[in-house]
């Protein structure tokens, strides 16, 4: 460790043009670029500012839990899909996608109604 506080050390006491010039050898040396570091810490900005930029508009309302009233969950999710009652009973077990591609509103009031049967819905 005492190695590396005397560079330091001797680091601290170069002028520019020489710490200049350390860098230039070091790129040589080492095959890199002093300059990469100003990309990489641009790139985090970049990333922060994409996703305010574009907000989620389709959502997907997931079946996490049945609940006790299974036959009622099945009449929602008949409800809700269009389907008949032997493919809304298949579609009505924990983790099933129940309906995709819709609006936040849409989403919301769907999971409002399998709330009111008992069952716990989300959307993703």
């Amino acid at each position: 460790m005492a190695d590396i506080q005397k560079m330091l050390e001797e680091v601290k006491s170069m002028t520019v043009l020489e710490l200049n010039e350390l860098v230039k050898a070091l790129e040589e040396e080492f095959g890199v670029s002093a300059a990469a570091p100003v990309a990489v810490a641009a790139a985090p900005a970049a990333a922060e500012a994409a996703p305010a930029a574009e907000e989620k508009t389709e959502f997907k309302v997931v079946l996490k839990e049945v609940g006790a009233n299974k036959i009622g969950v099945i009449k929602v999710v008949k409800d809700v899909t269009g389907q008949g009652l032997i493919e809304s009973k298949a579609l009505a077990v924990d983790g099933a996608t129940i309906k995709e591609g819709v609006s936040k509103e849409d989403a919301d009031a769907i999971i409002a109604k399998f709330k009111e049967a008992g069952a716990t819905a989300v959307a993703e």
